[in-house]
């Protein structure tokens, strides 16, 4: 069976990464960027500081700051309005997964017209998106590298997965001094969610030997690194290795796919507006419960690579030493134990559920669900607190 990889095409990563990364652009000839990011980012100057830069190089720039947490539809449209009423030759993406995934929905539209929406599902744009430079500042979603674009449509309340080969950015950047700032709850959140991107990427049913080594080193440096990024932000080097590890999870995730993890976490994102890694993370033990029966012994190979002791375990056994030390690591940086503590109700289960299945993520799953009932039942599983 074939297999494709996709990556963009130059990868700037490391201490003091921003700077050449500004001179990478330069080489291109763009005139006019349209940065964008999230009020916040624009308030403590950081888009400032990248729209400096850029007019250093003879580039000029407009800030566009309306990036929410699980952007919208509407966060599209009026970054694209912008984008048109100032003429701009590329997008920079500033921020962590929100201003990346808005900046590829805006890119997406400006080349082939139409609507977001007319791009959920797999490849269904004809042409690339506008140039994107996507420059991270925080270590977790790796959207920074992929060609995944997530968009919440308010009217429907669900989130829109596009997963497009034309939404892979021109260039990524991952500086770690951009990522000293983040809080301890972010920090915790991108790095569970990197985590479970490297997860799903082994036990998917479109892994390949290529996805499965940059799936595995993400584990180890996650489990290895991510206590101290978020028990001190200016550890530099946990901040880099989770960079490296969130982008070699990308890697992975960009090429393997994901699982039910992500297409049930998307629809609470859409419907409760929650914050996603969070979602992931408290999800994640539960569905590779699930995928017990299929997968046990990839998780034990995961457990392994957590630098757990699983010599002379069965596959099974392993399997649950992996699911236990995911809770373990959850829960020492902080995360929520239950989808009750989020402010999930039982009464929305069965649409939750629901539309999980029809997100596009849900198709590499390992363990395909029979009934609609399965994917319920792991929903309300995540409601109780489990002790790891």
């Amino acid at each position: 069976m074939s297999s494709t990889f996709f990556i963009p095409a130059v990868n700037i990563m490391g201490a003091g990464s921003l700077q050449e990364a500004v001179l990478s652009i330069r080489s291109h000839g763009f005139k006019h960027a349209l940065i964008v990011t999230d009020a916040v980012l624009n308030k403590i100057g950081v888009a400032e500081q990248v729209k400096s830069l850029l007019a250093d190089q003879g580039i000029s720039a407009t800030v566009f700051d309306g990036a929410q947490p699980n952007p919208t539809v509407t966060n599209v449209e009026d970054g694209l309005r912008l984008l048109r009423d100032n003429a701009c030759d590329f997008v920079i993406s500033l921020g962590g997964g929100s201003p990346h995934d808005c900046a590829k929905g805006i890119a997406l539209v400006a080349a082939n017209g139409g609507h977001i929406s007319d791009y959920e599902g797999i490849d269904r744009s004809a042409k690339p998106q506008l140039p994107l430079v996507s420059i991270n500042t925080t270590a977790g979603t790796a959207s920074e590298m992929t060609r995944f674009c997530i968009i919440t449509d308010e009217a429907r309340h669900i989130k829109m997965a596009i997963v497009d080969r034309n939404v892979t950015p021109l260039l990524s950047v991952n500086d770690p001094g951009m990522m000293v700032g983040m809080p301890k709850g972010l920090t915790a959140a991108t790095g569970m969610d990197a985590l479970t991107h490297a997860i799903e990427a082994y036990v998917s049913t479109a892994a390949t030997p290529i996805t499965d080594a940059c799936a595995v080193k993400a584990v180890t440096l996650i489990a290895r690194n991510l206590r101290a990024a978020v028990n001190n932000g200016n550890d530099l080097v946990a901040r880099e290795n989770m960079a490296y590890a969130q982008f070699l999870a990308g890697m992975a995730f960009n090429n393997a796919s994901l699982g039910y993890v992500h297409a049930m976490a998307h629809q609470l994102g859409g419907f409760y507006n929650l914050p996603h890694g969070v979602c992931n993370a408290v999800l994640l033990p539960h569905v590779e419960e699930y995928n017990l029966t299929t997968a046990a012994g990839r998780l034990r190979d995961i457990a392994q690579h957590m630098d757990e002791d699983v010599l002379g375990l069965s596959d099974e056994a392993g399997a649950r030493v992996c699911i236990a030390a995911i809770r373990r690591l959850a829960a020492d940086v902080g995360i929520p134990p239950s989808l009750t503590d989020l402010g999930v109700k039982e009464a929305d289960i069965p649409t939750l559920a629901q539309n999980a299945l029809k997100d596009a993520c849900a198709l590499t799953n390992p363990r395909q669900a029979e009934t609609q009932a399965e994917v319920e039942q792991i929903f309300r599983a995540a409601m109780k607190p489990v002790i790891a």
